[in-house]
């Protein structure tokens, strides 16, 4: 298998995903775009639990894929939630080493 030469920020992937896929994701909407997903988070779990690195790193992709196809639908630019979230520290704590306690999230 190829791989890249180059990295791919979330913004230009989620952008990428857009151009190739958005027309279909919109006509499968919110509630079907989400069921994909799940499915692909569940080959993912089975692949950590079984696979080879190669298939273990094709899921975490398609999960990815999923998941920026699912905030397009939504309307959510997903470095901008990120950014806002935890682009101050953990959001629990502040920290940038989170010192939460380990019973809670995160």
């Amino acid at each position: 298998m190829a791989h890249p030469s180059r990295e791919i920020s979330l913004s230009d992937f989620q952008r990428l995903i857009k151009e190739m896929y958005y027309e279909k994701d919109v006509a499968r909407g919110i509630d079907g775009t989400f069921m994909w997903l799940m499915e692909e988070v569940g080959e993912l779990a089975a692949a950590l639990r079984e696979d080879s690195q190669e298939n273990r790193r094709e899921e975490f992709a398609d999960v990815l894929a999923w998941l920026a196809t699912i905030a397009n639908v939504a309307g959510v630019d997903l470095s901008e939630a990120i950014a806002e979230k935890y682009g101050s520290g953990c959001p629990g704590c502040g920290q940038f080493v989170c010192s939460c306690p380990d019973e809670g999230k995160p």
